[in-house]
């Protein structure tokens, strides 16, 4: 929720939440502001004894993820 309120006035959009799976439609002058804000917000969900970690991958569509 506090990443899709973030995006507010942006034109960077998640598209879509499976479990701890999220989807964006990105802007490409907010794609670097966009993945610090994802990686910010899910790394600092919960503090657990072990850290949290996020991969983050881009690609021009689902089928070509980098």
């Amino acid at each position: 929720i506090k990443i899709w309120k973030a995006l507010e006035g942006k034109r960077s959009r998640m598209l879509l939440q499976i479990h701890d799976e999220l989807i964006f439609e990105a802007a490409n002058d907010e794609l670097l502001s966009l993945k610090d804000l994802v990686r910010a917000e899910m790394e600092g969900v919960l503090e657990l004894k072990v850290p949290i970690k996020v991969n983050i991958e881009t690609g021009v569509d689902l089928g070509s993820v980098e």
